[in-house]
């Protein structure tokens, strides 16, 4: 054990120096077979899919549940705000359970335990018979929401090798817009009793895949269960690839992080392997949300309308289409682009359409208000504003939705997972988790006041500004992680040699 030991020590502090020795690592992962892997990850997708039903569920719900006949059920503008808002508080909160769940009871029995309100939201939706059996049943899935943003990017950080890390990270995001897509489309041709029944069959099939599944080697070493770890690596990466090399890699970074304080204090705060990866996890998630993405997609009907899409049930589809693929494009890249590259492609795109629905906005009030006659005269926008300027809108979307589906849609979440210490990580994930999904209820229920503060065209470009500074965040403080393994990346938070 000792000798194994010293050898994984040996391997991870020269990585840098020694082609020799890293040529020994990547002779272990060319031993790793990913088959069951792969299948592994597919059963813990099946979480953010289940996600992705409950942000879809919304918009083809509110509007039959808007105009149903049965007044005990029939939703008000402000009801449905609420409806479609409240799923952020309950996922709030879930980030907060979620965080203590991880470290207590694990990662596979925390997915496992999270698919019950999903079942249990949805079933009360189904049998509702009043606005607030409407809302508890929101609350609960928007708890299991949390709790799936949370544990869904850990299980698979923590299962998955170095050299597929990011492509299996990106999945999560992958199979999110998929749900909303998938809720999309199943609206179309289902009530809102049967479109909750249908997004409740995910989580159901995700709790009994898992059933199948193995815990994560780190956390069966955390709890010093060496044996079934060992168990857990051969499931995942077939039977040539020696265990026992990969256990003492992970249980010699686990000692080194023990002789830094093995449980949580105040003054890990003080320990750069804990407050420079929180400080970068927590404002990634802000910075996320300031993108502009609710915006945009609050906006997304009325630009499709605009520019002549009669059916606005098509156009959405369209667009969760188009965060479908590009989203998939980033899983495909992400392994060899890298996450700092594609956060600041994704970054400068964002910046640059926020920019231009900016522009869009303000000459559209220009158009509509000008008495002067400047546009009156010449300009092809007098004559129909809407149809003059939508081709801007149009693209300005499409640009948007595209930078973010590649950049600071997924990469956020694959960071979180991948950055933390093992003895912080369900408290740190979860204070992220909580920052994004704050955040995002904070700026969404803020978000006319702000329009009506700073006008349509001010507020598009305060976003474009927001993506202007996680552009310089990004290239100031987010490190590289490709390529690197989770105790190599905590090591380059600490300063100590990998």
């Amino acid at each position: 054990m000792i000798e194994i030991q010293n050898e994984s020590r040996r391997l991870l502090d020269t990585e840098d120096e020694d082609t020799g020795v890293r040529s020994e690592q990547d002779a272990y992962l060319d031993k790793v077979k990913n088959g069951k892997l792969f299948l592994a990850s597919l059963a813990a997708v099946l979480g953010p899919l289940s996600f992705g039903f409950v942000l879809g569920y919304s918009s083809p719900a509110i509007p039959e549940l808007s105009t149903i006949t049965d007044p005990r059920l029939r939703l008000d503008d402000d009801e449905a705000s609420w409806f479609g808002s409240i799923v952020t508080i309950g996922a709030a909160i879930g980030g907060l359970l979620g965080g203590w769940m991880v470290d207590k009871i694990g990662r596979k029995l925390s997915l496992m335990f999270c698919a019950l309100p999903y079942i249990f939201g949805f079933t009360i939706v189904i049998a509702a018979q009043n606005v607030w059996m409407l809302y508890l049943g929101r609350v609960l899935t928007g708890l299991a929401s949390g709790v799936t943003s949370l544990v869904v990017p850990l299980y698979i950080s923590e299962i998955a090798h170095e050299r597929v890390r990011g492509t299996m990270g990106s999945c999560v995001q992958l199979m999110v817009v998929t749900g909303i897509m998938g809720a999309y489309i199943a609206g179309m041709f289902l009530d809102w009793r049967w479109l909750a029944i249908c997004c409740s069959i995910p989580p159901t099939m995700m709790m009994v895949f898992m059933c199948f599944m193995p815990e994560t080697p780190r956390f069966l070493l955390s709890q010093g269960k060496r044996r079934e770890a060992e168990e857990a690596v051969r499931f995942l990466r077939g039977p040539d690839a020696p265990a026992e090399w990969e256990c003492a890699r992970i249980e010699d970074a686990s000692d080194n992080q023990v002789s830094f304080g093995g449980s949580l204090g105040m003054s890990d705060l003080k320990d750069p392997g804990v407050y420079k990866p929180l400080g970068v996890g927590i404002m990634l998630m802000l910075f996320q949300q300031l993108t502009g993405i609710n915006a945009i997609m609050f906006y997304a009907e009325t630009i499709f309308e605009e520019a002549h899409f009669k059916n606005s049930n098509v156009a959405t589809v369209v667009v969760a289409a188009i965060q479908v693929v590009f989203t998939a494009v980033a899983a495909l890249v992400m392994d060899r682009a890298g996450r700092k590259l594609l956060l600041i492609l994704s970054g400068v795109s964002m910046c640059l359409s926020t920019a231009a629905f900016g522009v869009y906005f303000k000459l559209s009030s220009e158009t509509h208000g000008n008495s002067s006659g400047l546009f009156l005269v010449e300009s092809p926008l007098a004559e129909d504003p809407a149809a003059g300027l939508s081709w801007l809108a149009l693209a300005s979307m499409g640009f948007f939705i595209t930078g973010f589906s590649l950049g600071w849609g997924p990469i956020p979440w694959l960071v979180m997972s991948e950055i933390f210490p093992s003895r912080v990580k369900g408290f740190a994930s979860s204070v992220c988790v909580l920052t994004n999904w704050g955040s995002a209820f904070i700026i969404t229920k803020t978000f006319q006041d702000l329009m009506d503060l700073l006008t349509s065209a001010g507020t598009f470009w305060l976003f474009s500004g927001c993506c202007a500074l996680n552009i310089v965040f990004t290239i100031l403080f987010v490190p590289e992680t490709k390529g690197k393994s989770l105790e190599q990346i905590q090591a380059q938070f600490k300063g100590t040699p990998e």
